[in-house]
């Protein structure tokens, strides 16, 4: 593999410029830990000690961001690194006792009277940065447990973490997938970041092979991934008891400052949907002039007339154009972010899949991807940005204790990017049959960020609610679980290769408990966004710029009604399957 240039690498120096530098301010936060623990049992005593240990731990925040940041990133650059093995074992340590120190702090403050805490916040003006997190905290003060129970905790949470790092280190630095053959008769090497570029192959036998390579390696370990998922899912469901939830369905919304009332919206809406998902389905396959269409042709753009490469400058232009529409200043951001190295783009050995960014406050937002020089690529850029542009916004505005918004919001900014470019393209296109390949795209985006997101969703809360009822499950009983969804959600115009039952255990974020679902209410929102924003609404995309300048200083939904969307309501919903339901006879009446 060819040397990747180092505009297309990310630079760690501008976290720190050596590992000396790095270990330095390890240190220094280690010192500012004990400094913080002189407040634990007088915090509350007065509004200056309130203000003195929330300045501390602002300033302990900033440095640990950085800290960590350095080293996940180190780490999932080559996942197979000892030495950067080390380094992000050594940063988790940090959080654990970053996590252990600091504990003492929602406890004291939910134990303390509330009127003397509301007291201090309308007397002291210095604690005005700090209000929102401390509102926050008397809000959500009757699942806050006792001192000893909360450091217990705390002390427990690297070790909570373990089924998602052995996940991780399994299926991307331990699996080999082995060889397929490829369109030009080669024998390559499947990873799982060629895995959907192969998916979308116009060669059947290629994508075959694709699909029952990688599940045959997941077939492989199957009872130790559920091992490792279940375990997931117990710590989530004890700790949501131990929390007085109701479930950890609440745990979670509430997390995300949403309300179960959202999910509950959100899945009547999909549910309702599901005959245009179907009709989708059935279209595709006679697009594809296919008398049986299996699962593993879900991917195929049949407008495709040939090979669907780009080059990143190409792309990079493409993301600039298409989000123009967003204004001068955050297409100064998206420069900012193409030339000052905020991208590590190219694959390369052991480096950890799938894409994300991650902002790092008081420096720049990180972003991490694969790219393969597949025209899909495009859109994960567009996305992948929009989070980025999101931290800037946020960082540049709030601190970082009311920059850190939800990812119930997240979602919402990096699909609305999606739509935009997806829509310029259709827009700009003259050929009439790559006019239809966006139109499918974009229909394709709706059904994998939708419908598919969704049915993640409601595999996760069937699995929950099972564990919570004290039920036990195997590998046999998910398999049958997510099989039986894809049925449901896919129609009865496609066959359900029984090799499917087992990507689920495929799914990384189901180590994150019911995160998927966001994915589902962010487009959306997005489409009623982007909508408004290309119909040129007056004074919208202020609107919506203000909007991600807001970080978490008010609750997720409430961020989203100040641009009109409430994921409360099922017409949010109702809105999108409508959108979805226009593109397939936009589709239909172009051809």
């Amino acid at each position: 593999m060819e040397k990747v240039q180092d505009k297309y690498s990310w630079d760690l120096t501008d976290l720190f410029k050596n590992k000396e530098e790095f270990y330095e301010e390890i240190k220094n936060v280690k010192d500012k830990l004990k400094q913080i623990e002189n407040y634990k049992g007088i915090l509350c005593n007065s509004s200056e000690n309130l203000y003195q240990c929330y300045a501390l731990y602002e300033k302990l925040l900033m440095s640990f961001d950085k800290i960590y940041s350095y080293g996940m990133f180190s780490y999932h650059l080559n996942m197979a690194d000892q030495e950067g093995i080390k380094l992000f074992k050594e940063v988790e340590n940090l959080s654990s006792e970053f996590s252990t120190i600091t504990s003492f702090i929602t406890p004291e403050i939910t134990f303390t009277d509330e009127k003397t805490i509301r007291t201090y916040l309308s007397e002291d003006k210095r604690l005005k940065p700090y209000e929102r997190d401390i509102e926050d905290i008397l809000e959500k003060k009757k699942h806050v447990l006792s001192k000893e129970e909360e450091s217990l905790l705390a002390n427990y949470s690297e070790v909570f973490s373990g089924p998602e790092n052995i996940y991780d280190i399994l299926t991307n630095a331990e699996f080999k997938f082995g060889k397929l053959t490829n369109e030009e008769g080669k024998e390559v090497e499947l990873t799982d970041a060629t895995y959907t570029t192969y998916l979308k192959s116009s060669n059947i036998e290629v994508r075959k092979q694709a699909f029952y390579l990688m599940y045959k390696k997941y077939s492989e370990y199957i009872n130790t991934i559920t091992e490792m998922y279940l375990s997931n899912v117990k710590q989530t469901v004890i700790t949501s008891r131990l929390r007085k939830y109701t479930s950890s369905l609440e745990q979670a919304t509430i997390h995300d400052d949403a309300t179960i009332k959202v999910y509950e919206a959100l899945m009547k809406g999909v549910n309702d949907g599901l005959e245009i998902n179907h009709e989708f389905i059935s279209l595709k396959r006679k697009l594809l002039h296919m008398d049986e269409m299996h699962i593993y042709d879900i991917y195929v753009n049949p407008f495709q007339v040939e090979k669907d490469q780009i080059s990143f400058e190409e792309a990079k232009k493409e993301v600039k154009d298409a989000l123009a529409v967003l204004g001068k200043e955050y297409g100064d951001i998206l420069n900012k972010a193409f030339e000052n190295r905020w991208i590590d783009v190219y694959e390369k050995p052991n480096k950890r899949g799938g894409a994300y960014s991650s902002g790092v406050y008081g420096v720049h937002p990180f972003v991490l991807m694969s790219f393969t020089e597949n025209k899909r690529d495009v859109g994960t850029i567009a996305h992948e940005l929009g989070h980025s542009i999101h931290s800037y916004y946020s960082n540049k505005n709030q601190n970082i204790i009311n920059a850190n918004y939800t990812i119930m919001v997240a979602e919402v900014a990096s699909t609305v990017n999606e739509i935009l470019l997806n829509e310029y393209q259709i827009q700009h296109e003259k050929d009439k049959k790559k006019k239809a390949e966006y139109i499918y795209e974009l229909l394709e985006m709706v059904r994998a960020t939708f419908y598919r997101q969704a049915m993640f969703a409601e595999f996760e809360k069937e699995v929950h609610e099972k564990i919570e009822n004290g039920e036990m499950l195997s590998a046999e009983d998910l398999n049958k679980m997510y099989y039986a969804l894809n049925q449901k959600y896919f129609g009865k115009d496609i066959i359900i290769d029984s090799q499917i039952q087992y990507e689920w255990a495929r799914i990384p974020h189901f180590y994150r408990d019911f995160y998927v679902y966001k994915y589902a209410t962010g487009i959306s929102a997005a489409v009623c966004i982007a909508t408004k924003i290309l119909n040129k609404e007056e004074g919208y995309v202020e609107k919506y710029i203000h909007m991600l300048s807001q970080g978490c200083t008010k609750k997720s939904i409430d961020l989203l009604k100040m641009v009109d969307v409430d994921l409360e309501d099922i017409h949010t919903y109702e809105v999108i399957v409508q959108f979805y339901k226009n593109k397939i006879e936009e589709l239909k009446s172009l051809l």
